[in-house]
């Protein structure tokens, strides 16, 4: 029989396949660290991608925030601008009220009484003055209660008062001041 040494066969087989195997290997590492860094560069940019997204809806929500602000300082001086307004018209609308006013206090004084005092706060009026009798004054007080400018008159006060006569009083008074309607005005 012939004496064949099969044993560095083998063993360059072997050595063959373990190169062949750390050659895949290799293969397969770089391969996976390629996909690795592939990953890692799709992710990268995705990130970077969504920051600047990020960013440019904060630079737009800022603009639209001082935008926001900008029109809430407008209709704020407009209000402003409007409540302004408003007092003036209602200042001009009312300057005749004042003048008939006084002219109606005249027309509802009657005779043997005079004012030593006149006051005016928003819709009351408050008076003090003198009367020739207690008469006299509970006819003003019926004029006023009858005027369609005034209304609700009270006595506040009334103290005799020699000085004017035998009968004079002083007396203190209010009453509210109303406007009567647009038809009672043209009548």
């Amino acid at each position: 029989m012939a004496n064949i040494n099969l044993l560095p066969w083998r063993e360059e087989r072997r050595q063959e396949l373990r190169q062949e195997f750390l050659t895949v290997l290799g293969g397969v590492v770089l391969l996976a660290i390629a996909l690795v860094l592939l990953a890692d560069m799709v992710v990268s940019g995705s990130i970077e991608n969504q920051q600047s997204r990020n960013s440019y809806l904060q630079r737009n929500i800022d603009e639209l925030n001082a935008q926001v602000e900008e029109i809430q300082q407008l209709e704020q001086k407009k209000q402003e601008l409007l409540d302004r307004m408003k007092v003036i018209q209602e200042l001009q609308g009312n300057r005749p009220i004042i003048v008939r006013i006084f002219d109606e206090v005249v027309r509802t004084l009657p005779d043997g009484v005079f004012f030593t005092d006149l006051t005016r706060t928003d819709t009351t009026i408050q008076l003090q003055g003198v009367a020739e009798s207690n008469n006299r004054i509970s006819s003003l007080m019926r004029q006023l209660d009858s005027s369609e400018w005034f209304n609700e008159p009270n006595l506040t006060s009334v103290k005799a008062n020699p000085d004017f006569g035998e009968q004079a009083s002083e007396f203190g008074m209010s009453f509210k001041i109303t406007t009567p309607s647009v038809d009672v005005e043209e009548e």
